[in-house]
């Protein structure tokens, strides 16, 4: 069988890319993993059918396979992560490959939303990382229209899906998904972002990493719409563990002090609070009135003098114990139809759809955008917007 004489080079860094061990990427292309170091070394080169399926686990294009070397590693928004002083572990191909994603449906709903008249949007880039944290928070606030959204939602998730919808409705685009695409063999890694945000004056959006516990989704969801009115993109990794969030940098600094006055302002935090109760009782009483974790609650109390850092600690490691142990259970499953419009956005999914629909967009390019087969399309107008 004939061989492609590919640049082992390149396999390597594909491999490495993907953040594959030699020993899984043999097993995903039934070799041992002696074969692949071969492969990686030029000592051997593999069929054409081998290399295909080496560039498809490692989801880079087959032609990168043959590169003298890799293609110019630039990502497509400012990296703002960190891990303690020091910069975060390189992205992944899931993470890279879902920001070119997302950036090619932002390129494509930004002329659509120009094209239909779409004036710049006042609260973008509307305050400096130097003004007080309570003032953007309080206008984050009244823009979304936010005050007793808490106090309306029965729990978590309701709070979260209200939030989305509010922030819609003035015109952000928010996407929430734990997955490239509408692939589910392709998880995202809370280890590498929680979130990230494209401040752009027509479609401001806000990626909230779904596999992240749903409980600290809702203090990325501020922490983005913060990088919105400050007219700041990024990528983020806020860990709201440590003392600092686990950044020292002014942005994301300033994001998670206006995110936390968002979710819970430090008035009503204080008003709420009660010296008669434990701190643990204490953390019961405001997650339930708040609709946020116990950990934002008691990362607010630390905050504001409540306890001291080396309980917060302590605490913040039996709720992270616990996140992940619930993790463990949770899929990225539920009904396509209903899950398509979080994924990508109601406003966007919805003007691909009906454009389609209308004969302005192939039903091929319409599919593209929204990571579904062209005939879904069809299906998902009649089952969700034309019903």
């Amino acid at each position: 069988m004939s061989k492609a004489f590919i640049n082992g080079e390149l396999l390597k860094w594909a491999r490495e890319r993907a953040a594959m061990p030699r020993e899984q990427l043999a097993k995903k292309v039934g070799q041992k993993p002696d074969r692949v170091v071969d492969w990686e070394t030029g000592k051997e080169q593999p069929t054409f059918k081998q290399a295909l399926r080496l560039a498809s686990v490692t989801n880079v294009p087959f032609g990168y396979l043959f590169l003298p070397q890799p293609p110019a590693d630039e990502l497509p928004l400012p990296d703002l992560r960190t891990v303690g002083s020091g910069p975060a572990e390189p992205l992944n191909s899931n993470t890279r490959d879902l920001l070119e994603d997302v950036l090619f449906k932002h390129g494509w709903f930004v002329d659509h939303l120009v094209q239909h008249g779409q004036d710049p949007l006042p609260f973008v880039a509307k305050f400096k990382i130097t003004h007080n944290a309570s003032e953007v928070a309080a206008d984050i606030r009244k823009t979304l229209d936010l005050d007793g959204a808490a106090q309306a939602s029965p729990n978590w998730e309701s709070y979260l899906r209200l939030l989305i919808d509010h922030a819609e409705s003035r015109g952000i685009w928010m996407m929430r998904s734990g997955i490239v695409g509408s692939n589910t063999h392709r998880p995202l890694s809370v280890r590498q972002f929680r979130g990230f945000a494209i401040a752009d004056s027509f479609a401001p959006l806000v990626f909230i990493n779904g596999k992240d516990a749903l409980a600290a989704q809702i203090f990325t969801f501020a922490h983005e719409i913060a990088h919105i009115w400050f007219g700041s993109s990024g990528i983020s990794n806020l860990d709201i563990g440590r003392k600092d969030y686990g950044t020292s940098r002014a942005t994301e600094i300033a994001c998670n002090r206006v995110a936390a006055e968002v979710v819970v302002p430090a008035e009503a935090f204080n008003q709420a609070w009660s010296e008669n109760r434990s701190a643990s009782d204490n953390y019961d009483f405001l997650s339930r009135f708040f609709k946020v974790s116990r950990v934002v609650i008691a990362r607010r109390a630390l905050d504001l003098g409540k306890v001291v850092e080396s309980d917060y600690a302590m605490f913040y490691r039996r709720e992270e114990a616990r996140w992940e142990e619930e993790s463990k259970s949770e899929s990225e499953g539920g009904n396509f139809y209903n899950t398509l419009p979080m994924r990508n956005g109601t406003r966007f999914t919805r003007a691909v759809v009906s454009r389609a629909i209308a004969g302005d967009t192939l039903l091929r390019d319409a599919g593209t955008l929204l990571n579904m087969q062209p005939a879904s399309v069809v299906k998902y107008f009649r089952k969700a917007i034309a019903k």
